[in-house]
């Protein structure tokens, strides 16, 4: 008799199931599919996000060189760290050659800045940096990057290689700008209250 009462009350249930189930499907198949509008391939992808990871990078890693107090470009949190001059002289650097290296232009011609620069020094220099990736990085499009460059000591990678090492590096060198503003009771550009 269980048996008997376990069939009858599972049959209606697969039939309200089988119900919904035909009724969901002829609603779809009746109904014309809600056409949503597909964003045409991106030319140049790599190039075109490149630029838009430097403009953010941009704002954060200049506002964080404008945030720490001119006496504190010689901290560094340990002996075996560098000062965060250094750490901006290395940004620098940084930014002049792996733009032009992704970019295939030459690399600016300018006063290598030093550790013991002023702030409103490294400042400037910073902002030079990034107006030089704005204009290399400009000119770039994705048809040069698989091209072999010679990279990061000495070492032939593609071209693509010191694309995404500049992507990193922006992170990289905000995320320790960050930890020193930090370690210093400054609160770092991305940390600030939007307004």
């Amino acid at each position: 008799m269980l048996e008997a009462l376990r069939r009858f009350s599972v049959k209606p249930v697969l039939v309200v199931c089988l119900l919904v189930v035909a009724t969901f499907s002829s609603a779809q198949s009746a109904a014309p599919a809600a056409k949503t509008p597909s964003a045409a391939p991106t030319k140049d992808p790599v190039s075109n996000s490149l630029r838009m990871l430097m403009q953010r990078s941009q704002n954060n890693i200049v506002g964080a060189v404008e945030a720490m107090p001119a006496d504190k470009f010689s901290y560094k949190p340990t002996p075996d760290q560098m000062t965060f001059a250094h750490l901006v002289v290395h940004i620098v650097g940084s930014n002049n050659a792996l733009c032009a290296k992704v970019a295939d232009v030459p690399a600016p011609k300018v006063d290598e800045p030093k550790e013991t620069d002023s702030k409103d020094q490294l400042v400037a220099a910073t902002k030079a940096s990034f107006a030089f990736c704005s204009e290399a990085l400009a000119k770039m499009d994705d048809s040069k990057l698989g091209d072999d460059v010679e990279l990061f000591g000495g070492r032939h990678f593609p071209r693509a290689m010191g694309a995404f090492g500049l992507a990193s590096g922006w992170a990289d060198h905000y995320g320790a700008a960050a930890m020193y503003l930090r370690l210093n009771g400054i609160l770092p550009p991305s940390a600030q209250p939007k307004h």
